[in-house]
């Protein structure tokens, strides 16, 4: 009897240490995201220094999540476009690495298999989007002709909003 009660004192008093301790822990996080405007500023720049060159685009910004925030279609720009640039910027926020890298990896590790999951795709053409070391999303471009022409231009569009993203 004297051991349950021992048993029962010792849980309750966890109990109430764990109790103490849980709310020091449950804070709620505090990040930055992309707000529209940036968003639709970098779009727009990346979509411009293509033009400039030449090159019809499509666009997708993603944010932090993943989830799409803004994507255009450019003019006389082929259906497949929309798609592969939303892809090629949901790789760079998910890897926070140029998409580019991610041709690298698969090629040196065929067998890379988080090539599979979805919205994935080894393809030159996003960088992520970031305050300091922190991935706060992805910015992504289809159409030109290589994903080094893709990549310069979103570069343009984020180097476009730099003072933003602190």
């Amino acid at each position: 009897m004297l051991s349950i009660i021992r048993t029962t004192a010792l849980a309750i008093a966890s109990l109430g240490l764990f109790a103490l301790a849980a709310p020091a822990s449950a804070q709620l996080l505090q990040q930055k995201s992309l707000s529209s405007g940036i968003a639709l500023a970098m779009a727009e720049t990346t979509m411009a220094v293509c033009k400039a060159n030449g090159y019809a685009v499509s666009v997708t910004v993603v944010g932090r999540s993943g989830e799409i925030i803004l994507q255009v279609r450019g003019d006389n720009t082929g259906p497949h476009t929309v798609e592969n640039s939303m892809r090629k910027a949901y790789t760079a926020r998910t890897f926070r690495v140029p998409s580019g890298e991610i041709v690298t990896r698969l090629k040196n590790d065929p067998t890379f298999a988080l090539i599979h999951l979805n919205n994935v795709i080894a393809n030159q053409g996003a960088l992520p989007i970031k305050v300091g070391d922190d991935v706060i999303g992805g910015i992504g471009a289809s159409g030109a002709p290589g994903g080094d022409k893709d990549e310069a231009c979103v570069k343009a569009g984020i180097d476009k909003v730099a003072d933003l993203l602190k």
